[in-house]
């Protein structure tokens, strides 16, 4: 009998849900099936939180203590936690912002150090080639001079006469396999060169925010040192520049 149910049901016509008829159309998309369960799911997950919610209230004693009551406060009808002081002395302070400086000194020396390497291989590349220069050639006679060819002379490919840098010849260009140079290799080649001054520029003003933030801690540290006289301020410090002050002169015995 089971195999007769399940051989009828192989010939029923698969079920489809309709979707949203025409004239319905500017209310949306008609919620499926799977939608609804989703949907419904969700709301009987919310209010079974919010039932057990009220009995643990309802079921709370008036007289328990519990050390959240002492360490948060309310600040405009949110809970906030309350600010713990640091169990550290003044000496064990100034340890840990040394270290600090000492990282954010070893971060800029890397980014330093990378700088370096980027300008020694992009240096005055692009100013090299928007200079204006005479290259003059000499020949033997008027007939050399028409039938003259630059890239010939230069032997090197005709697409990259107007580069005065990094400008190799045929022989060079042979063995990095590049016999026939296209126009598009020349947008991929400057596409990576201003690729390279755009990660320049950005290592850059990172090593300059290292820098003031160095700068800033450094600051910070000598202000702490209770043994010298209180300095007085010249200038305030801003997002790119430390605060600047003046220590009386003491001198040294």
């Amino acid at each position: 009998m089971s195999s007769w149910k399940k051989a009828a049901k192989a010939t029923q016509k698969t079920h489809r849900e309709r979707h949203q008829p025409k004239s319905r159309e500017h209310l949306g998309l008609l919620e499926k099936k799977k939608d609804y369960v989703a949907r419904a799911k969700d709301y009987h997950t919310k209010e079974q939180t919010l039932k057990l919610l009220r009995r643990r209230a309802l079921n709370k004693n008036p007289d328990e203590f519990y050390f959240h009551m002492i360490n948060s406060k309310i600040h405009h009808g949110v809970h906030k936690e309350k600010k713990k002081n640091d169990n550290y002395t003044m000496e064990q302070m100034q340890l840990m912002k040394t270290q600090d400086i000492r990282y954010i000194g070893y971060k800029r020396n890397i980014e330093a150090k990378k700088i370096d390497k980027l300008q020694s291989q992009l240096h005055m590349i692009d100013t090299a080639n928007k200079i204006k220069n005479k290259h003059t050639f000499f020949v033997d006679n008027s007939a050399e001079v028409n039938n003259f060819d630059l890239a010939e002379r230069l032997d090197t490919h005709p697409e990259l006469i107007s580069r005065r840098t990094n400008r190799p010849k045929l022989s060079k260009l042979k063995e990095l396999n590049v016999p026939h140079l296209k126009k598009e290799t020349l947008k991929i080649m400057q596409f990576e060169r201003k690729k390279a001054y755009k990660q320049l520029q950005g290592r850059i003003e990172r090593e300059k925010e290292l820098t003031v933030v160095q700068q800033k801690l450094e600051v910070e540290r000598a202000l702490k040192d209770k043994k010298v006289a209180k300095p007085k301020l010249v200038s305030k410090g801003t997002k790119d520049t430390p605060p600047v002050y003046k220590w009386n002169f003491e001198r040294k015995r």
